[in-house]
């Protein structure tokens, strides 16, 4: 069985790293495939053949300045899928465990015995490189579920439906249902790429509260995994980095600058779940479950703009 690795990546020392990390930890590696969206100031083309992995990368170069967010480049990511039967949608700067493939697609399998169309998510466990290059991180336990829910500082406005999310930390022996799915790890059918596509409208913020609603109305399953095979370079908290979308350097020389994109992806998510759920449009809510299911299961009320917290 093989895997579309989906990779939208911006200004990325790591994209190699990630790509040849991917291929060496894998139990089955001539069943990986690649749709790579490199966003940088230079094609890195002849990088990508030297792997030797010919039709397997599918690789678009797009100048930076001309690149309009991670949903805009997820998108045309999603194009790059040739019929491969799964989906792993990860971030450019991601290290993989040992036989990751072959615990992604046990998962899914074990998943199935109870859901028609489940999808394994969360953010991933962090890892960074010690002195020596080399990465480091630190061993998870079985044990918990990091369950995905809204952020305790955050709050649904009268004009911005948009939440900021984290992982909490669940005791459980088995996967647990959620609400929300996290955009640097996403595992699933490839029926997930044409059912639920990625909305090019949006930028940032509200990209992961568009794919859960829109998966849940369309009847996909969100579980989150007691085993997570790979892991995340996350970048701190209020750290300037220059290979943010939106930096100043680069985002005024823009058509669209990153308030444009900001104010533009805001009124997408707002007409999602405010008005008329974009139904019957690619990128809207879908028909087998109602928001109102959503509401009731997820604890998130866009309705009366209220959050259960205590939910999960």
């Amino acid at each position: 069985m093989k895997i579309f690795i989906s990779l939208a990546s911006y200004c990325d020392e790591l994209l190699f790293f990630t790509i040849k990390d991917s291929i060496s930890k894998a139990d089955n590696p001539q069943n990986i495939n690649f749709g790579v969206v490199d966003q940088n100031e230079s094609t890195q083309k002849d990088a990508i053949d030297k792997l030797n992995l010919k039709e397997r990368i599918r690789y678009v170069y797009i100048n930076m300045l001309d690149t309009l967010g991670v949903s805009w480049a997820r998108n045309i990511a999603f194009s790059l899928w040739n019929g491969e039967e799964f989906l792993l949608q990860i971030d450019s700067h991601t290290l993989f465990d040992k036989g990751w493939d072959t615990t992604l697609i046990k998962q899914h399998q074990k998943l199935k015995e109870i859901s028609k169309k489940p999808i394994i998510t969360t953010y991933p466990y962090d890892f960074s490189f010690d002195e020596d290059n080399n990465p480091v991180y630190k061993e998870q336990s079985s044990k918990y579920v990091l369950v995905l829910r809204p952020h305790p500082e955050t709050e649904l406005k009268d004009d911005n439906a948009v939440l900021r999310f984290r992982a909490n930390h669940k005791l459980s022996d088995n996967p647990v249902l959620g609400c929300h799915m996290a955009g640097g790890f996403i595992f699933a059918s490839s029926d997930f790429i044409e059912e639920v596509p990625y909305d090019p409208f949006l930028y940032f913020h509200g990209e992961e509260q568009s794919l859960s609603i829109r998966a849940f109305t369309k009847g996909w399953d969100i579980y989150h995994p007691n085993i997570i095979p790979l892991h995340h370079m996350y970048k701190k908290i209020d750290t300037e980095h220059t290979t943010h979308h939106w930096h100043e350097s680069v985002a005024s020389k823009r058509a669209l600058d990153a308030n444009d994109l900001k104010s533009r992806a805001v009124k997408r998510i707002n007409r999602l779940f405010y008005g008329d759920g974009m139904k019957n449009t690619p990128y809207g809510l879908g028909s087998v479950r109602s928001l109102e299911e959503y509401i009731d299961f997820s604890g998130i009320d866009y309705k009366n703009k209220t959050i259960d917290m205590d939910k999960f």
